[in-house]
């Protein structure tokens, strides 16, 4: 699941900005530019993303064993 969301434009440290007309997109952490397709070792998901895989992963196991084995 984790390579559905692994890329830069889901990652805590990815930015996007405008300065003196331009667009910039980098990553805060490493300090320079990226895209949002890229992938790094470092990626450290949005707390939006972490819930989204945690749900998907819980449907995932209900879809699978035929039951909800939260209850």
């Amino acid at each position: 699941m984790k390579k559905s969301y692994h890329c830069c434009a889901t990652c805590q440290h990815f930015r996007i900005g405008r300065e003196a007309e331009r667009v910039y997109i980098r990553c805060e952490r490493l300090g320079y530019a990226t895209q949002s397709h890229f992938q790094f070792s470092c990626w450290n998901p949005r707390v939006d993303i972490v819930e989204k895989m945690r749900r998907q992963s819980q449907d995932a196991t209900v879809t699978s064993t035929g039951r909800d084995d939260q209850c």
